[in-house]
């Protein structure tokens, strides 16, 4: 932003749905509605993991811990958003906005890792099935889940300090509905091209390598499928993967639509959508996705509820 005048900043105000004056209560219960379906299906699952005997498997401990992520990352910027509605008020302070940021981005890295860890977990169920619990034994899970959640955050850190170190313009307005890198860079005065370049390279080390593990171990189990003699062994062995695969899909192509734009092509209309795409509706149907595609579950769901 050249030519801007550089202020000290101590708050941003996060616009929001500012623009839609008439539908703030609407929107107000519709996010209630969704933050606490997100709460109820996840903390259901985490419940059903935990307590049946026949789900104390490595599959439905990665489950577990990532059913606590999704109400984490909802809760990261879901209340906020809801206080912003109620009250009118869109003030965040800058240490607000820099905390919620890298929790939001921290929570972000350990999704990419867990989901990848999940991926790998079907890949050696199904094409190392004979050595599968000497593979994951529950020292080696919990040592993954472990390493999932802390190993981004000093870099993480290190972004949002460098992020937030930056002078800002006049301007604090940001066009979103909580605090994301591109539309605090929007706010900065001065060259922000290595801050992108830093955002990139962070993308490229925690969101698409996880993606590609992904791939790699799908096409592994896709080919192990294939060759299976019966269609019922294939039916039976491609239902444990397409939960988690459809959760993938929709977490992945939101995310990384969102995060490899650039400042100058950037569309916070666009952003505002897929954000709450990626933060919001996978943490929502990620319970729908696993209680009815799961049979598993499902009969554990059924011994839990009073008949």
């Amino acid at each position: 932003m050249k030519g801007a005048n550089v202020t000290l900043v101590v708050e941003f105000i996060l616009l929001g749905f500012s623009d839609l004056p008439n539908l703030q209560e609407f929107l107000f219960r519709i996010f209630l509605v969704i933050y606490l379906s997100i709460l109820l299906g996840n903390g259901l699952i985490i419940l059903i993991t935990k307590t049946d005997q026949s789900l104390q498997t490595p599959m439905y401990y990665f489950l577990r811990n990532f059913s606590f992520l999704e109400i984490c990352y909802a809760t990261v910027t879901v209340p906020r958003m809801l206080t912003d509605l109620w009250t009118h008020n869109r003030n965040i302070s800058l240490w607000a906005c820099a905390t919620q940021l890298c929790l939001f981005v921290t929570l972000g890295v350990t999704e990419c890792f867990l989901l990848a860890l999940m991926a790998y977990d079907r890949y050696v169920a199904i094409c190392k099935p004979l050595h599968y619990f000497l593979i994951m034994k529950h020292n080696v899970c919990v040592g993954f889940v472990v390493g999932s959640w802390i190993l981004g955050i000093p870099v993480v850190i290190g972004l949002t300090n460098q992020i937030f170190s930056l002078p800002f313009c006049d301007s604090t307005e940001l066009n979103q509905v909580f605090c994301d890198i591109y539309p605090v860079l929007q706010v900065a005065c001065g060259d922000t091209s290595m801050n992108e370049l830093s955002v990139y390279a962070d993308v490229v080390l925690f969101g698409i390598i996880p993606f590609i593990l992904i791939l790699n171990s799908y096409i592994r189990i896709i080919s192990t499928i294939l060759k299976l003699p019966s269609a019922t062994g294939r039916s039976k062995a491609f239902s444990t993967c397409s939960s988690h695969l459809t959760v993938v899909t929709l977490f992945f192509v939101t995310a990384i639509m969102t995060h490899l734009q650039t400042k100058t092509n950037h569309s916070a209309t666009t952003e505002r959508v897929l954000s709450l795409l990626y933060t919001i509706m996978t943490p929502l149907v990620n319970p729908i996705i696993y209680n009815l595609r799961n049979k598993d579950v499902l009969v554990a769901l059924k011994k839990l509820l009073p008949t």
